[in-house]
């Protein structure tokens, strides 16, 4: 059960149903999540808005599919409930069903490799991997890799911290 009830949107204060409104209005769901993060809407700006414009980026430079796996091997790692059925979702549709033995290209697996280092010990990621992620990618993209991953860890541990539910 959460530790924070999400807000009810109808009681939103004018303030909250504006970001509400807006986020709809971009075309996203609203989550257990970003009900709880509602509480506060420079909380929900901070992790979820600006997270959602790094996703785009990242998309832009790897492709939506890359990404949404990306963001997946994170969540995994992480353990989070969550973000591993939202994610899981989105794969599932993408035809992927086992995601431990799928026939991923070179670039997916590098990605997803490096996606569970950075989650896992950031501290620790192998100089070997950094150099096999270089060898593939530029600068920019890896900086937005690794931006998209440190807002994955943070919606990771939100969820976790307040134990937010996964929508059904």
């Amino acid at each position: 059960m959460s530790r924070i009830f999400p807000i009810n949107p109808a009681e939103a204060t004018p303030e909250v149903r504006a970001a509400i409104d807006a986020h709809l209005k971009d075309g996203y769901q609203l989550t257990n999540e970003k009900k709880t993060l509602l509480h506060n809407v420079t909380a929900f700006e901070a992790l979820e808005v600006h997270s959602y414009a790094v996703d785009r980026e990242l998309q832009r430079l790897i492709g939506k599919r890359a990404a949404d796996l990306f963001e997946y091997a994170i969540s995994f790692q992480n353990d989070c409930i969550v973000c591993t059925t939202y994610f899981g979702k989105l794969l599932q549709r993408l035809g992927i069903t086992d995601f431990e033995h799928f026939d991923f290209t070179p670039e997916e697996k590098l990605i997803i490799e490096y996606g569970r280092a950075v989650a896992k010990d950031p501290k620790q990621i192998p100089d070997e991997l950094f150099a096999r992620l270089q060898a593939v990618f530029n600068d920019e993209t890896i900086v937005v890799l690794t931006t998209m991953a440190v807002f994955m860890i943070a919606n990771n541990v939100f969820n976790d911290a307040l134990q937010v539910e996964p929508e059904p």
